[in-house]
């Protein structure tokens, strides 16, 4: 009972500390806005001056929105395959579904100096980035789970994703090769991730699927409990070992394809935000660990994107290097600890 009220403390204070990161977030930018106003303009008040309800309804509010679904939606998709995998260094991109998302992006933007005109003209579009790493994800995707029911082992599907990664990148390099200077610098860019940029209508389309992954975990909660013990401890609580497995694969997928198409490839989140779950936490159970995974993964990619803002500046940096400098030492501190990570 203790140790319930003490979860649901832990919770409070970490709903409290999203409000408040996420306010923090909305006031930051290359134009000062008194924050009473900022809160006026988000509770619906038209008298605030024009020109700050449009910098805050139009850019800085989608894009607190995308944090908070990116953030929670790449730490719940590591902590699924680390759960799959039983491997604490799995993270959402071990299956190669953001490296076809790369693919996919690169043959929009890079292969307009192989194959020309054709896909010069689809560039131009406002959807043709996330259609194209869709497209790239989709088939990663397709391919990854064709293979995951040919093979039994778990782990043959981990070093299978590894392998989709690696060829992906080999065609990447290629096509860098044979692309001119702005084409690769355009590549570089995108890669560099970004939470910005994005319309309502975007917007609305990313809520759609990310709600479809999210709401899909918790239908395997039980499963994913029992993977922690191994197939064979699964197989005798009467889990359905590859329907469960594909399952959690499509959820992986869903969730990090759809980031990937819409914000570029965006590290470590995944990685490292499920440890601190258990550490914060100490327990295993995923009915606790998915919501506390994508609460801690909101809050940590609002602080990594305030930062990015470079406080009042017109400056921002590219929101995977601020994610990496937060995730490497989390990762480099788990593996000198040394210290049991499953709980």
């Amino acid at each position: 009972m203790k140790n319930q009220q003490n979860i649901v403390k832990i919770f409070i204070f970490l709903s409290v500390l999203l409000i408040v990161f996420f306010v923090l977030n909305v006031s930051l930018g290359s134009v000062s806005i008194p924050l009473d106003d900022i809160i006026y303009i988000l509770l619906g008040n038209t008298e605030i001056k024009e020109s700050w309800q449009t910098i805050i309804l139009n850019f800085r509010l989608p894009k607190a929105l995308m944090a908070i679904m990116v953030g929670s939606g790449l730490a719940i998709s590591g902590l699924l395959m680390q759960t799959l995998f039983r491997n604490p260094l799995a993270g959402p991109f071990v299956l190669g579904i953001s490296s076809g998302a790369s693919l996919g992006v690169a043959l929009l933007i890079l292969g307009t100096t192989i194959f020309g005109g054709s896909l010069l003209a689809l560039s131009f579009s406002n959807w043709a980035l996330p259609i194209a790493a869709s497209l790239g994800s989709f088939l990663v995707l397709s391919a990854v789970i064709i293979a995951a029911n040919k093979v039994r082992n778990t782990m043959s599907i981990l070093i299978i994703g590894l392998m989709f990664g690696s060829l992906t990148a080999a065609v990447i390099s290629v096509l860098s090769y044979f692309s001119e200077a702005s084409k690769i610098q355009q590549f570089v860019f995108w890669s560099f991730g970004s939470l910005s940029n994005l319309s309502w209508q975007e917007l609305q389309i990313f809520t759609i699927l990310y709600l479809v992954g999210i709401f899909s975990c918790f239908s395997i909660i039980k499963p994913l409990n029992s993977f922690l013990l191994g197939e064979n401890y699964a197989k005798s609580l009467g889990i359905n070992i590859k329907k469960s497995r594909n399952l959690i694969l499509l959820i992986t997928s869903i969730l990090t394809g759809v980031i990937t198409a819409f914000c570029g490839p965006i590290a470590f989140i995944g990685l490292a935000i499920p440890h601190i779950a258990r550490m914060l936490f100490s327990t295993s159970n995923h009915k606790i660990l998915l919501p506390a995974s994508a609460i801690i993964g909101a809050i940590v990619l609002l602080i990594c994107d305030s930062i990015a803002q470079l406080p009042m500046s017109e400056f921002t940096l590219p929101i995977n290097a601020v994610t990496s400098i937060f995730g490497a030492p989390i990762v480099i501190w788990l593996l000198i600890r040394k210290r049991k990570i499953f709980v």
